[in-house]
């Protein structure tokens, strides 16, 4: 770009600096420590659970996909909609837990797992803490994760870089 002459050195330079600082940075986003995550809703009612099962399931049975006993045996049902949402305050982290977990057990677990996918236009970050508990942080940036081997037995290694 040919800058006149008239125009003096600091405008310049001003004008240069916020071209640069207008470019996103990289981040780095760390799994959530379960020590630190809330509960979000409140879990169902079991009499909540069978009126839904007895009076909305075989309505919604296409939902769930063809073959699926969800909408004939009440207990895969139960397994599949008795959970809560739950997420880290200050991040987007969240995740669907379920009932049938004792209280707050899963708060103790570290990550053991961390994947990158694509759905859509969306990234989706996922931090796995076993038996089920999986956050996920949805995002329209790109992450890639740099060690995910790492994460299995580091913790502190489940992490990502967006952009």
């Amino acid at each position: 770009m040919k800058v006149p002459a008239s125009v003096p050195a600091f405008v310049l330079a001003l004008l240069l600096s916020s071209a640069a600082s207008a470019a996103p940075a990289a981040a780095m986003v760390s799994c959530p420590d379960l020590a630190k995550v809330v509960q979000a809703g409140t879990c169902p009612t079991e009499e909540e659970l069978l009126f839904t099962f007895n009076g909305y399931c075989s309505d919604n049975a296409r939902i769930y996909g063809k073959g699926a006993e969800v909408c004939t045996n009440y207990a895969s049902y139960r397994k599949l909609k008795n959970i809560v949402l739950w997420e880290k305050p200050g991040t987007d982290f969240q995740a669907y837990v379920s009932c049938d977990l004792p209280g707050e057990s899963f708060k103790g677990r570290k990550p053991s797992a961390i994947t990158v996918s694509k759905q859509g236009k969306m990234t989706r970050l996922a931090c796995s803490y076993g038996e089920g508990v999986t956050f996920t942080y949805r995002t329209h940036r790109e992450c890639r994760v740099e060690n995910a081997e790492a994460c299995k037995t580091h913790p502190a290694a489940c992490k990502a870089s967006c952009e």
